[in-house]
């Protein structure tokens, strides 16, 4: 009975850590778009900046 109990444990846990995984990389993909989408938003504003700063880009969090 343990034995079946433990395995139990270990799918539920395997399947927690794969749920977690899922909407970290889901939540990643949509911070990632809306930076795109702001930065394509502000292409004006980031070009007169890179006039002074070359290199400068957005930072993304």
């Amino acid at each position: 009975m343990y034995i079946a109990y433990s395995a139990l444990q270990t799918i539920a846990q395997q399947t927690e850590t794969q749920t977690t995984e899922n909407h970290f990389t889901h939540e990643l993909i949509l911070r990632y778009q809306a930076y795109q989408t702001i930065c394509n938003k502000y292409t004006r504003e980031i070009a007169a900046i890179q006039k002074y700063l070359p290199d400068w880009q957005p930072a993304f969090r």
